[in-house]
């Protein structure tokens, strides 16, 4: 009996660390997948009525705010009050600059290439962050994870082109045809490897020092909070509040991002970048779903080929 009741508790042991970590990824995935269709409904006559600039410091800021109470309530302050160094936090501006170098990306890429043309290419940092993840940190991947790795980007494709709609061959037709520049490919090249390797160095730094992750994403987000406050002081001296055109839909795209940054925080400390281009995968799944229930945008059967890929994707990769 008491054989028994060990084995019992050895098993519960097991798979609770899974379960908690299957609800995580759940979450993720949910929160990603929820960002567009909130986008879309946070829109008056057609255009968003904020500043994506202001919703991206809330963002950092909440972000920021969250660390800090956790870091309070956990009794992690006495790390925070130890005496640093500039070597040991500077690593943290890293990540800030790249993903505000990716922001601005995507807006300069737009005169260059059709916006269909970047949703279908930019899969290609799926493919920069899986030969980053492996020559930068090292981690050799078996030939199967590869190919579940090359699945996964054939899915985003697949995906890309059956969410394109009517109103994108119309306009086709007309003329404004498909296109993409030389230097519009270079710009493409460059978001796709800042965008892998922003994850990459940020799972490297977090692993690398044994501080507490709370105090590691305080770090993060203060750096965060710098570099975007800066690139958002033309909306300071505009005519418009800086929370002007916020509602609750905005709110919640506030409260998501911000959970899902500290969520993936969680995820590249404990887990692997890789990880996260599955959650990044499935949540385009989920955003397709919660379109259609949401804001009645029709599913064809072509959805279920990149679904279908993905499924086979985790399974290559993950046995």
């Amino acid at each position: 009996m008491i054989v028994i009741q060990n084995e019992r508790a050895r098993y519960g042991r097991q798979w609770l660390p899974r379960l908690r970590w299957g609800a995580l990824l759940c979450a993720m995935v949910l929160i990603y997948g929820s960002h567009a269709p909130l986008i879309s409904l946070s829109k008056v006559e057609g255009r968003v009525p904020f500043d994506p600039s202001s919703c991206v410091v809330m963002i950092e800021l909440a972000k920021l705010l969250v660390s800090f109470a956790v870091l309070v309530t956990t009794g992690g302050i006495s790390a925070l009050l130890a005496p640093t160094s500039l070597f040991l936090v500077a690593p943290y501006a890293v990540p800030a600059v790249l993903y505000a170098l990716n922001n601005n990306l995507v807006i300069l890429m737009q005169a260059y290439m059709d916006p269909s043309s970047f949703q279908v290419l930019s899969n290609l940092k799926i493919a920069a962050t899986a030969l980053l993840y492996s020559l930068c940190l090292g981690k050799r991947l078996r030939w199967g994870q590869w190919v579940s790795l090359g699945l996964l980007m054939a899915a985003g494709v697949c995906h890309s082109y059956s969410s394109l709609d009517s109103a994108d061959v119309g306009t086709a037709q007309r003329g404004a045809k498909l296109h993409i520049t030389g230097h519009g490919l270079f710009l493409m090249l460059v978001y796709c490897c800042a965008s892998g390797l922003a994850a990459v160095y940020t799972e490297r730094v977090l692993k690398s020092q044994k501080l507490p992750l709370s105090l590691q994403n305080l770090y993060l987000y203060v750096f965060g909070m710098l570099i975007n406050g800066l690139s958002s002081l033309s909306a300071l001296a505009s005519d418009k509040s800086f929370l002007e055109g916020y509602s609750w839909t905005v709110w919640a795209i506030v409260a998501g991002q911000a959970a899902n940054g500290l969520l993936m925080s969680v995820v590249l400390k404990h887990g692997s970048g890789i990880t996260r281009l599955f959650v990044i995968s499935c949540s385009m799944l989920v955003n397709a779903v919660m379109s259609w229930a949401v804001l009645g945008l029709q599913l064809t059967f072509f959805f279920l080929i990149p679904l279908a890929m993905v499924a086979l994707a985790a399974f290559l990769y993950y046995t």
